[in-house]
């Protein structure tokens, strides 16, 4: 007997809360963000905003359905199962944080403050998540995409990042992946363009040695971020992909000529089949994705890590 759809409410602490965890009090709270300027008020309405769309959408989740809650924090050692449908609340970003957890299970965007938020990937209201959830319960149990004409009844898959590691390591990101020193200072490494994912794949030209602070690998859901932070920065001309585009775009940030060191490989894009290869030349490098610097892959010398497009990808209800 199959068993009935869980609903996994995914939110992560407010500013209020943390105050009130470093403070003690709401009084002590409120006099130190008086001391700089700020308002506590403004960050409490926030807070009951959060709290009142987390409500209203537990209150629409099926009774016949399971329930579970996570916070951001304990993503990591949170266990996804395949029937689950995953109902982020929150801010754009915290949809990107639980998506390198999952493995295809359908997510549901909801805006908790709205007017704060930029609506990329939590695109609907805490009133949609009755319908959103009827919607997503036949992705859950069939595995497949629905199409429809109705709010919910889409699912649109986006593509993801994946680094793979000489020793099996697996990392993937939603948004993009940096793979440097984490005080982001200058590090050495190899630069090398190939195939496959494995640690089998061979180089399609010879490696460029580099030093620089850092390469990065994006997604089109974070060609809108960091990925474009650095292209208008070099008044790049390279053709960004789109979140449902099979393809990547990487940027190596300020890297250093030298005579040991090139720059002729600082940009450039990845189709399926194609990675970015990366052998350390330093004590120590980290790759972490869409910010989550807290579970990162550590790299040391000699050690190989391959990037490229991730077979998962995230299946948004739109």
């Amino acid at each position: 007997m199959s068993l009935a759809p869980r609903a996994v409410l995914v939110h992560r602490v407010t500013e209020y809360e943390e105050l009130l965890a470093r403070h003690g009090t709401h009084g002590q709270a409120a006099f130190f963000l008086s001391r700089r300027g700020r308002d506590i008020e403004e960050v409490r309405q926030r807070r009951e905003r959060t709290r009142r769309a987390m409500a209203e959408v537990a209150s629409a989740v099926p009774l016949r359905w399971r329930r579970a809650r996570v916070e951001r924090a304990d993503l990591d050692r949170f266990l996804f199962g395949p029937e689950d449908v995953v109902v982020v609340v929150g801010q754009d970003g915290l949809v990107a944080n639980a998506a390198k957890y999952l493995s295809g299970q359908p997510v549901v965007g909801i805006d908790a403050d709205p007017g704060r938020n930029t609506g990329v990937l939590v695109r609907h209201r805490a009133a949609d998540a009755g319908a959103l959830l009827a919607a997503a319960s036949g992705t859950a149990t069939s595995g497949r995409p629905t199409t429809g004409t109705a709010a919910g009844t889409v699912v649109e898959e986006l593509t993801m990042v994946e680094a793979v590691t000489d020793d099996a390591q697996r990392l993937v990101a939603l948004n993009e992946i940096y793979l440097g020193p984490s005080t982001h200072q200058t590090v050495r490494y190899t630069l090398g363009l190939g195939s496959g994912l494995g640690s089998e794949g061979s180089d399609a030209a010879p490696p460029e040695p580099q030093a620089s602070s850092g390469v990065l690998v994006g997604t089109g859901t974070g060609a809108t971020g960091w990925l474009r932070s650095l292209r208008e920065q070099r008044s790049s001309r390279l053709r960004m992909p789109v979140p449902t585009d099979r393809r990547l775009a990487w940027f190596v940030r300020e890297a250093w000529p030298s005579p040991t060191t090139g720059t002729t490989r600082v940009e450039g894009l990845l189709s399926p089949g194609e990675t970015l290869r990366l052998t350390v030349e330093s004590d120590r490098l980290v790759a972490f994705g869409d910010g989550m610097e807290s579970d990162a892959l550590e790299l040391t010398w000699g050690q190989t890590v391959r990037v490229g497009v991730a077979e998962t990808a995230l299946r948004l209800l739109c």
